[in-house]
């Protein structure tokens, strides 16, 4: 079984997707980790498209179950028929960008004040992040995600991410034993 969930920077998926596999066995693959290099500060420097699918679909197929959790929208044509069931997160903006200040604090410590390049960097992204519900945005946004939703061929499930872990779980594992 093949699963996305994906969602807004700050929706939650890659905690779902993390204790989804936990409480499943399912093997956790998250898309940052194929998209970025591993530097100091994080999220620098890109892998090419290639190079990162290669690497994820050598893992994806490895694994008789997956959890993908993060948006395949430009990783190519392939990830629309990939998945048997993929949840899609919806969270408000306000409570999204909350979320991502706190990680971004987290993430960075006092670097977040002394470090002008990784103050900057996180300024940088929170602005990107907010501009998700913007119609006219053409990043990562939601009416990119909804125009992707409608080209998958799979089950596809919507979850608000206000609702507390456990209860995401409890609806991700109903859909999939409806499949």
């Amino acid at each position: 079984m093949k699963i996305l969930i994906f969602g807004a920077s700050g929706s939650g998926t890659t905690t779902i997707g993390k204790e989804f596999a936990k409480r499943t066995g399912y093997a956790h693959l998250d898309a940052d980790d194929y998209y970025w290099k591993k530097t100091d500060p994080p999220f620098r420097v890109k892998i090419p498209l290639a190079e990162r699918n290669t690497k994820l679909k050598a893992d994806f197929n490895n694994n008789k179950n997956v959890v993908l959790s993060g948006s395949m929208v430009s990783w190519g044509k392939e990830w629309e028929t990939s998945f048997d069931l993929v949840v899609f997160i919806e969270l408000d903006s306000e409570e999204r960008i909350q979320r991502l200040r706190q990680r971004e604090r987290e993430r960075y410590g006092s670097r977040l004040l002394s470090d002008e390049q990784i103050k900057r960097n996180s300024e940088d992204f929170l602005n990107w992040a907010k501009q998700y519900e913007n119609p006219d945005f053409e990043g990562r946004s939601l009416k990119v995600h909804n125009n992707w939703i409608g080209l998958l061929n799979c089950r596809v499930m919507r979850i608000d991410g206000c609702l507390e872990l456990n209860e995401k779980l409890e609806k991700i594992l109903s859909n999939l034993n409806a499949i």
